[in-house]
């Protein structure tokens, strides 16, 4: 059986990496009772202040291939909770969404604080081509209209 050190590229051992990844997050997001798209919703509006609702919406059915109704309730979800505000076309993470955002990535963090010690240009290599990846498959979602 061939290890995924052995492997070159190519979207089974990307697919591997993710289930492992996502695995790990799993658990952390449990234990704050905190779901995948709430925890993309932080993440993203984490990033700045008040962000249009619309434009956040778009970014993450971009960037994660959710839908934006899967979107709306996490949003929905996280307001009803306290975690952000949703007024007159604004979000913005309150104090305890801050907080949540804070506590979630201080575990990430545990969590996976050795899996990436690579050097750094191992890593820097590693992020262009995921990222050339990634954009040679959006375009290819634009341009066959593929979802």
């Amino acid at each position: 059986m061939q290890t995924t050190a052995n492997q070159p590229l190519n979207p089974q051992v990307i697919g591997k990496t993710e289930s492992a990844l996502g695995a790990l997050l799993g658990p952390v997001l449990a234990e704050t009772g905190t779901s995948f798209e709430q925890w993309v919703v932080l993440a993203v509006t984490a990033d700045g202040g008040p962000v249009d609702r619309a434009e956040l919406v778009a970014r993450i059915v971009e960037a994660r291939k959710f839908t934006a109704g899967d979107v709306e309730v996490a949003i929905a979800e996280l307001a009803a909770a306290g975690g952000l505000t949703d007024e007159a076309g604004k979000v913005e993470l309150t104090a305890a969404g801050l907080d949540l955002h804070r506590r979630i990535r201080g575990r990430i963090h545990e969590v996976t604080s050795g899996l990436f010690d690579f050097p750094a240009e191992d890593l820097a290599t590693a992020g262009r081509v995921l990222t050339a990846v990634t954009a040679r498959a959006n375009a290819f979602l634009a341009a066959h209209a593929v979802r």
